[in-house]
């Protein structure tokens, strides 16, 4: 037992459950049971006598004093790393980070700068066109096309994203359709009504198809124009065109892998064509 009253492995196992997020993803990446997990950490508090999570359906959300036991306990376990020549893994924290595959496209592409050399952080990369909570833990970097109004979120302005169709020169002048919850794409469906030459689920399928030589394309500038086989066929939508945000929790963005990790990806962000 140490100071806290708490064993030190249960003090592991907090750091995978604070770490992933919650019982199910600590689970695999500690191939405990949830149901073990759960019982550890409710464990845990009783030693302790104070609440580490705020628990909801989605994920565990921690407490102040459990963030501030994280910071305590990843320096500790920073010091055993460095002093027992532990697998650099063991000392890289977790940032989960989601994105639309826009977005997720254009980052991936400089993952090794992301990251760090060496790596100094564990991304995963979460892409998708949903809105992930990031109050909750879902994720804790998100990137969004407006300002974060949401109590306890903290916004940085990247860059300004605007949206033109793209096609090879020998292309079909037909219009990809992308069946997803976008705004590009409801402006497109509005606008093609059913006359496309193919309808696809994954925006990135839509570039697949253009690069092929399928149809148009409507793509990001920051994706269309860095293809070398695709040419604009029109001008860009100027209703189309927003502000990117990247955003995270007030509580989270001052932590150094957070703060690492946004300052990379927006001079990766910024590099990027227009």
């Amino acid at each position: 037992m140490n100071e806290t009253g708490a064993g030190w492995d249960d003090l592991h196992l907090f750091l995978a459950v604070a770490r992933e997020g919650g019982l199910s993803p600590a689970a695999r990446a500690t191939g405990r049971s949830a149901a073990t997990l759960g019982r550890r950490m409710l464990a845990l508090e009783r030693a302790m006598g104070r609440e580490l999570f705020v628990r909801h359906d989605r994920g565990y959300e921690l407490t102040a004093e459990a963030r501030q036991l994280l910071d305590d306990l990843s320096e500790v376990e920073a010091r055993i790393v460095r002093l027992t020549g532990a697998p650099a893994d063991a000392g890289r924290r977790l940032v989960k980070v989601s994105a639309g595959s826009w977005t997720t496209l254009a980052l991936l592409d400089s993952f090794d700068e992301i990251t760090g050399t060496p790596a100094d952080v564990r991304l995963r990369f979460i892409s998708t066109e949903s809105t992930l909570d990031i109050s909750r833990r879902e994720v804790v970097i998100g990137f969004r096309n407006r300002r974060p109004t949401e109590d306890g979120l903290a916004g940085r302005s990247v860059s300004r994203v605007e949206f033109a169709p793209y096609a090879r020169p020998d292309a079909p002048q037909r219009w990809i359709k992308v069946l997803a919850d976008t705004p590009s794409a409801r402006w497109l469906g509005k606008m093609i009504g059913n006359d496309a030459v193919c309808e696809v689920s994954s925006p990135r399928n839509s570039l697949d198809l253009a690069l092929a030589g399928k149809g148009i394309a409507l793509l990001p500038t920051f994706i269309g124009d860095g293809q070398t086989s695709l040419r604009r066929s029109g001008a860009a939508i100027p209703e189309l065109a927003h502000d990117q945000w990247i955003v995270t929790h007030q509580d989270d963005r001052h932590l150094p892998e957070v703060r690492r990790t946004i300052d990379r990806m927006c001079r990766v962000l910024e590099r990027q064509p227009r």
